[in-house]
């Protein structure tokens, strides 16, 4: 409802109005003007007022609408008064519509609140001068004139816009006259301007090619009357461009008996060239032009036919090559089909004449050797020898040589299959067993088809397994390698089927995967887990956190995350008791899809494990920002003390990467303590395998648990000491060393020989080794030298007798020898040295603790200061919103013809407006000066009247600036004023009737 519906009378009293000056006699009184004074009031009489929708916008932002604007929306007067980010999110399709419309006119369809839709034309006014960036938007419902149209112009536009989206002309013939009009398409479609005058239609021939003149003239000589006909031929266009055109037309007589043609023609070359594209697709790989599989099974079809009356042998080869696959993960489809075009290559220099080379996917290729070839080579070991080492030679792919190399299945007609998809099957299941077997060629056997047949049965079974309960779960422990505590299991899922008997995870997993089966495999076992935990759970048996493995096809699943909630709330589970285990090839297979699932769940509670690190193509710029907690290391990258040094630093690389990322990293297959202890050393953080402990069941894990299973003591990092390790093979030698460093307090382990050394390093955590340079089968140097790869914050110290120049020298460059000391030795400069080498290694012990410790405290800082400055940017847009909210509404109230007086309760004016400036003829800001002052009327008097009727204006006549003025006065804030506002109205003057 409008403020003035509601408004008290005002009356005025007698003589408060002058008469006009035609007045010649006593007039009636004028109705006074409507009687608010708020805020509320003024936007209403300016702004909701107006019969169409208002709108002001700031930079793209509603700051406020009228009523009118609300209703066509379907809200009422409420929405009128709404914020900037309530209007945005009630009608946000609304807004980006009214963006930079300027002085033009714009179509807008927006949902209503009911959902119906609303058509109007948009119109926009700058209010650039009132506030930076604002506009005021006049919306007119054009609704109901939507549906209009379908005028003769209309229609016309709508003909040319066909003709042009169908690229298409039409023309009308008299074929009295022989006179012919084409429309603006045809004239497009030609290629020549656009003229409305008639031509002959021996002029429009001109544009058909002279071959087909008299083809297209004859058909239209035996059209008959009202029945329409197609026809193709072609056009040449003014610039010479030849088009295959689809024709059709139709002859009618009209009432006078005058004959008219009307034609249609349509360009349908790109038409034509798909279909013929569509059919050399049909039979050619588009990247190398080589046969297809389509192909090369009509090929070997049409071979086996003819064996069938001419009986012969011949062969089919399957080649694949893997690096084309590689290429495209690793650089793009760009390479990956580059590759594939050379491979394309030197397998065509390869065939004879009668052979079939084809591409059948991917890096997957095929060759049909005729049967001339394949007399020569009956089991087909020479041609699958000559595709190996055509592909064995480096290709160069951009800026890199890469090798093909290949593996060859062959198979033999009539020997292994008798039709063609049989054929080349039984060479496909060849190839797939080369991995098995190690090498680049294999010829199919009955084996092979044994081998596949249980792969079918596998996938059978796989598919029944969980209602025959065939199905079971198995744990394998992990431990925390800071202290040997047990931290949590693996669930492993296995399977022993009543017709094939137990069947390990590695054989059957691949089949599930590939058949799609592992999704229902994955919900039996994460069911199976959730209602084992929640056994032990109810039997108060205590078990550490479980992961379970998912693969990339269930992560992929819409509903994965739902699956994994809902499960833990019907078993009554926490999120602290499940973990998620994902391979590493996830990243590369799932990409960004995998994103959100791992996002949830990381929310939700769960601990996210990558697992198969180091063993497959890794995208690190993914696995940054993908939620990972932690890292497991592939088995194939868990080094022992006799492992290569590569091999062992590779290890240590990924550890470091995996605390940089800020994830714990953990160890899988951990066999031998000579692993264990190197992973300890390098800074692992957790590990499982059997050296802890091998999968267990359920009844077995409990009874490990109940026993406190744990990694023994001496596997571990204990209370530090000072360990020297001597390391010599004459005992002599060492018993001295033994004595002379006793008094000095350390802890002395010793070994004969650099094999034995490294074996204690395993054993000790050592941090000066002091060694021998001659010894059988690993000098000192050697010693040392493997000593600093695998445990590189050692000090190490040669003492010897021979002095070989060249290699110590090289050591010491190398930074393998800390220091080098010569026999025989002086007692006390020898312990002074090795007390030197223990300073020296607490020192360097300590600076790795304070480097650890400021990369973790710069790290929380920049964390904290990215957080300060998103708060801070929060703070400054809104208080750069409600600045502009004020601005607005401050020149809103210059602009209105009221005057307005705010006073606060000390007697201070705090709110003018223009029109009181005039009003009181001031020429400069009243603001902060005395009321009193300015009005020259008891401002106490006019406090206590807007305080005595609370929310209600007080209605008084202020005489002010020689004149009386009708005012209103009304208190701020309901319990506790906070002052008054004061409206004053100038009086209208009294009519004068004319004598």
């Amino acid at each position: 409802m409008n403020p003035t519906d509601t408004a008290p009378p005002v009356c005025l009293p007698t003589g408060s109005a002058s008469p006009g000056p035609d007045a010649g006699g006593p007039q009636p009184q004028r109705p006074p003007l409507p009687d608010s004074a708020t805020q509320k009031w003024l936007k209403a009489l300016l702004f909701d007022s107006t019969p169409m929708g208002l709108c002001v916008l700031h930079h793209g932002r509603p700051l406020f609408i009228n009523c009118h604007l609300a209703h066509m929306m379907g809200g009422d007067d409420s929405d009128a008064d709404a914020s900037t980010p309530e209007l945005e999110q009630r009608w946000p399709d609304l807004w980006p519509q009214l963006l930079r419309i300027g002085r033009e006119t714009r179509m807008v369809h927006s949902k209503r609140t009911n959902g119906s839709l609303l058509v109007g034309r948009a119109y926009t006014r700058s209010l650039q001068a009132l506030l930076d960036g604002a506009e005021v938007v006049t919306l007119v419902d054009d609704t109901r004139r939507e549906g209009r149209g379908f005028s003769a112009t209309w229609r016309a536009r709508m003909l040319e816009q066909a003709e042009t989206i169908g690229r298409s002309g039409s023309a009308e013939i008299d074929m009295t006259t022989g006179k012919m009009v084409i429309s603006k398409g045809m004239h497009s479609l030609l290629g020549i301007p656009f003229s409305p005058e008639p031509m002959r239609s021996a002029r429009f021939l001109r544009w058909v090619p002279k071959a087909e003149r008299g083809y297209v003239a004859a058909i239209w000589q035996g059209a008959i009357t009202d029945e329409p006909f197609e026809f193709q031929h072609r056009l040449v266009g003014a610039d010479g461009t030849r088009m295959e055109v689809l024709q059709r037309g139709m002859v009618e007589v009209d009432a006078t008996g005058h004959q008219h043609g009307y034609l249609i023609v349509q360009d349908i070359t790109a038409q034509r060239q798909a279909e013929q594209r569509i059919q050399q697709l049909a039979h050619q790989d588009v990247v190398t032009a080589l046969s297809n599989r389509t192909h090369l099974l009509d090929q070997i079809d049409a071979a086996v036919n003819h064996a069938r009356w001419d009986p012969g042998t011949f062969l089919v080869l399957s080649v694949q090559v893997d690096k084309v696959d590689q290429l495209k993960q690793a650089m793009g489809y760009g390479a990956g089909d580059s590759m594939a075009r050379a491979v394309a290559e030197r397998l065509k220099g390869l065939a004879e004449s009668g052979d079939v080379v084809a591409r059948i996917d991917g890096g997957e290729f095929a060759i049909m050797v005729s049967p001339q070839s394949s007399r020569l080579d009956a089991t087909g070991h020479i041609h699958a020898r000559a595709v190996v080492d055509a592909l064995s030679h480096a290709e160069r792919v951009a800026v890199s040589e890469i090798v093909p190399g290949a593996r060859v299945g062959v198979a033999r007609f009539p020997q292994d299959a008798e039709t063609a998809g049989e054929l080349l099957e039984a060479a496909q299941m060849a190839r797939m067993r080369i991995d098995a077997q190690g090498e680049q060629v294999a010829v199919f056997t009955p084996e092979i088809r044994a081998l596949a047949m249980r792969r079918l049965a596998i996938e059978s079974g796989l598919r029944h397994a969980a209602d025959r309960g065939e199905l079971a779960l198995t744990y394998q422990l992990q431990a925390d390698l800071s202290n040997g505590e047990v931290i949590g299991a693996q669930a492993v899922l296995e399977w022993t089927s009543a017709e094939l008997g137990p069947v390990p995870l590695e054989e059957f997993m691949p089949v599930a995967l590939q058949s799609g089966l592992v999704v229902s495999l994955g919900d039996w076992k994460r069911n199976a887990l959730c209602a084992q935990l929640q056994a032990w759970e109810q039997a108060r048996v205590r078990v550490p956190r479980m992961s379970t493995r998912i693969s990339t096809l269930e992560l992929q699943q819409h509903d994965a995350f739902e699956k994994m909630r809902r499960c833990m709330k019907q078993y009554g589970l926490t999120p602290q008791s499940l973990g998620v285990e994902i391979s590493e090839r996830a990243l590369v297979e799932g990409g960004d899809s995998l994103g959100p699932t791992l996002s949830q769940l990381k929310a939700l509670g769960v601990e996210i494990t990558l697992g198969d690190f180091g063993a497959n193509f890794t995208n690190l710029a993914l696995l940054r920002s993908l939620p990972v907690d932690v890292i497991k290391v592939d088995r194939s990258c868990v080094p022992d003390v006799t492992a290569a040094v590569g091999a062992v630093s590779l290890t240590r690389a990924i550890i470091n990467m995996g605390h940089s990322l800020q994830m714990q990293v953990m160890a899988e297959g951990v066999e031998t303590t000579g692993q264990l202890t190197l992973l300890i050393a390098s800074g692992c953080d957790r590990m499982q395998g059997p050296v802890l402990a091998p999968p267990v069941n359920g009844e077995t894990l409990i009874q490990m648990l109940a026993q406190r299973t744990r990694l023994p003591d001496s596997m571990l990092s204990r209370r530090r000491e000072r360990t020297l390790l001597l390391v010599d093979d004459e005992p002599s030698i060492v018993s001295s060393l033994k004595r002379l460093f006793r008094r000095d307090g350390y802890r002395i382990v010793t070994a004969g020989s650099g094999a034995e050394g490294l074996q204690r390093m395993t054993e000790y955590e050592v941090d000066v080794v002091l060694s021998d340079q001659r010894m059988p089968g690993m000098t000192g140097v050697e010693f040392l030298r493997r000593a600093k790869d695998l445990y590189p914050d050692t000090v190490r110290l040669v003492l010897s007798g021979y002095t070989e120049l060249q290699s110590i020298t090289d050591a010491v460059n190398e930074g393998a020898i800390y220091r080098f000391l010569t026999k025989p030795w002086d007692d006390e400069r020898l312990l002074e040295h090795v007390r030197e080498a223990f300073a020296h290694k607490e020192m360097a012990d300590e600076n790795k603790r304070l480097a650890t410790e400021v990369v973790a405290a710069s790290e929380a800082l920049t964390q904290a200061n990215e957080r300060l400055e998103l708060v801070l940017n929060n703070q400054q847009q809104q208080i750069d919103l409600e600045a502009a909210r004020a601005n607005t509404a401050r020149d809103l109230l210059d602009s209105l013809p009221v005057a307005l007086l705010g006073v606060d309760p000390h007697g201070t004016i705090v709110l003018t407006n223009q029109e009181l400036q005039r009003a009181l003829g001031a020429h400069k800001p009243l603001l902060g000066e005395s009321a009193a002052h300015a009005l020259g009327h008891d401002f106490a008097a006019l406090a206590a009247a807007g305080v005595a009727n609370g929310a209600a204006a007080s209605q008084i006549e202020l005489p002010l600036g020689g004149r009386t003025w009708h005012a209103r006065v009304r208190a701020l804030g309901d319990t506790h004023p906070r002052g008054i506002l004061l409206t004053l109205i100038d009086p209208p003057s009294p009519q004068v009737a004319h004598p």
